[in-house]
């Protein structure tokens, strides 16, 4: 008798394990192609409204035209700002690209391409300036991660034309943000498929989804346009690894891991056309300079993101089963690149104060070379160990944006020049024990 109920309490023990994984499973919430989107209200998760009133003036100051926040699928937070409304259409930009890379699984997975084939197997021989063995080399896989070595120096980095596309490095060498490069995976995946690239991705899963939305033709570029609530829906397939409402439209799950992760050494914040926070390391567009630290230090290390032109954003992060949307012109401000990293960084530090809990606080680390970190515009600076050089101030892509004079001769500490803006930088700080570039954040 004891055996039996011994072996009943097992059964039931596990039972109610297994059922409480399914049902936590199935909390996700898919909104329908047409009819209402189920929402929750900020005040459940313990968000005070004052807090999102102040994130909500800072976008409106930043030129946004559209933000949501998605949690389990429901929509949290949903604002328009100016004219722009729920029916508005924008473009993605660069955040497109995720979009082609999902498609280009979807691609392999019906066993239409490979992404060891070289890519002239899809947009024919002669598609580059290169010598044909050059050519070869180069497969679908370099262009997903942007290590075809061609130069994206050229008078026209969007150009597509043979006379454009030059030799630089060989393919797997060298890791360039080159938009020709990643412009001529549509031509691969309507070469692979025989077919029209909206077409195949409304076969494919757009339809599924309900994503309202177009690859448009803008001189070389193809550029994806949709409402807001369309990025939405795709940044919550991402959230759950290609499945929708018990669907599973990617199923090479390695794929998608491997979209989704560092996809080679060189800048290992980026996997297939997507940027990847909470890595050692960095590089940013039109940039060679491999930068030390996450992304967005302020937003969570899980986060993958579809980023765009003047801050056209999809964050995704799984952990928090988040889905955070950003759509707009510019938002001004140096220190960042055209993607504008360092804004989709100071949101994230919006987003971290709406919790009527959340406080704030500066925390020093024993690495840091220098301090205050952040620092205020004309502010002072300390080193920690003496320069034989002026330190330099780096925006993301490398330049140069001042040089720090010495507050007196002899002394550790730098003044920050006025006429840097607010936003993210590098410092370079040059010792006798060698060079160093670390985050440095003008408040």
């Amino acid at each position: 008798m004891k055996t039996y109920t011994a072996s009943l309490l097992t059964f039931l023990v596990l039972f109610f394990a297994i059922a409480t994984k399914q049902a936590q499973a199935q909390t996700t919430y898919f909104p329908p192609n047409t009819g209402t989107w189920e929402t929750i209200t900020p005040q459940s998760l313990g968000w005070c409204s004052s807090n999102i009133d102040s994130l909500y003036k800072y976008l409106n100051q930043k030129n946004t035209k559209a933000f949501l926040i998605l949690k389990d699928g429901k929509i949290v937070l949903e604002k328009y700002f100016g004219n722009f409304t729920q029916d508005s259409i924008w473009y993605w930009a660069s955040a497109g690209k995720t979009l082609t890379a999902f498609t280009v699984g979807l691609a392999q997975q019906d066993g239409l391409l490979k992404l060891s084939d070289p890519s002239n197997k899809y947009l024919g021989a002669g598609w580059s300036s290169l010598s044909s063995a050059r050519e070869d080399s180069i497969t679908v896989w370099h262009h997903l991660t942007m290590t075809t070595g061609l130069d994206d120096a050229g008078a026209d980095p969007d150009c597509t034309d043979p006379n454009c596309l030059n030799y630089k490095a060989a393919a797997g060498t060298r890791w360039a943000y080159h938009n020709a490069a990643y412009t001529l995976l549509d031509q691969v995946i309507e070469g692979a498929t025989g077919g029209n690239l909206n077409v195949y991705m409304a076969k494919k899963f757009t339809t599924t989804l309900g994503m309202k939305g177009l690859f448009v033709k803008a001189g070389y570029n193809n550029v994806y346009f949709s409402t807001a609530r369309t990025m939405a829906r795709f940044g919550l397939l991402l959230l759950n690894k290609g499945k929708w409402n018990g669907s599973t439209i990617m199923s090479d799950t390695l794929y998608f891991r491997q979209q989704t992760n560092s996809s080679q050494n060189l800048n290992p914040s980026y996997g297939y056309l997507t940027w990847l926070n909470g890595k050692s390391a960095f590089m940013a567009p039109g940039s060679q300079i491999k930068f030390p630290g996450s992304l967005n230090p302020d937003a969570p290390n899980d986060m993958i993101c579809a980023w765009g032109k003047n801050g056209q954003y999809i964050n995704v992060v799984p952990s928090q089963k988040l889905v955070l949307i950003r759509m707009g012109n510019a938002p001004g401000g140096s220190g960042a690149s055209a993607m504008a990293v360092g804004f989709n960084n100071d949101i994230w530090k919006y987003v971290n104060r709406l919790p009527c809990s959340a406080q704030t606080a500066t925390v020093r680390h024993s690495s840091e070379r220098f301090y205050p970190n952040p620092v205020t515009s004309d502010g002072i600076i300390t080193l920690a160990s003496t320069c034989i050089e002026p330190p330099l101030v780096l925006d993301l892509m490398g330049r140069t944006i001042a040089n720090l004079e010495p507050v007196s001769s002899g002394s550790n500490q730098y003044r920050m020049p006025a006429h840097v803006e607010k936003g993210i930088y590098f410092l370079r700080i040059i010792t006798a024990h060698g060079q160093q570039d670390q985050r440095l954040v003008v408040e």
